[in-house]
């Protein structure tokens, strides 16, 4: 079990080192446990990378965004469909992404995508469990530049 996680951790590792020529620079703090895991949320995500999204979603996955009005929440087979359907699309963003905290089995993090003209940023909720760290809820936010 400790060898296939190694593995799918240096798979995940090598993707993004892969992918990283073609987009631009994602920026991490420093490394933590949970950081393979964000960083295959951010490379799914920007880079349209979703080879690894059944082992990186917990299963009582719930993804929101507070702009949505009628703060409709999706599920796991939900957000995956998105996913999916953006396979290869690559966001024009600078991407960085922070572990706000880690502490036993839970870990929050922060991933910051500025456009040209937005900015849009999600908050995740990473869990521990026996297959590694899951995404299990992510929440996004478009914050307003107040100058």
């Amino acid at each position: 079990m400790k060898k296939s996680i190694t593995s799918i951790a240096a798979a995940l590792l090598m993707i993004a080192s892969f992918s990283s020529f073609a987009a631009e620079p994602i920026l991490v703090n420093a490394p933590t446990a949970s950081s393979n895991t964000l960083s295959a949320y951010v490379s799914s995500l920007t880079e349209g990378l979703n080879d690894f999204n059944n082992m990186i979603f917990a299963k009582d996955f719930e993804y929101s965004n507070s702009a949505d009005r009628t703060e409709k929440k999706y599920n796991r087979r939900q957000y995956m469909q998105f996913l999916k359907q953006n396979k290869g699309l690559k966001f024009e963003c600078t991407t960085t992404y922070q572990v706000l905290d880690e502490t036993g089995n839970t870990s929050l993090a922060k991933v910051t995508m500025v456009f040209r003209d937005f900015t849009r940023v999600d908050y995740l909720t990473l869990h521990a469990a026996n297959g590694g760290w899951k995404v299990s809820k992510v929440v996004t936010t478009y914050p307003t530049d107040k100058k």
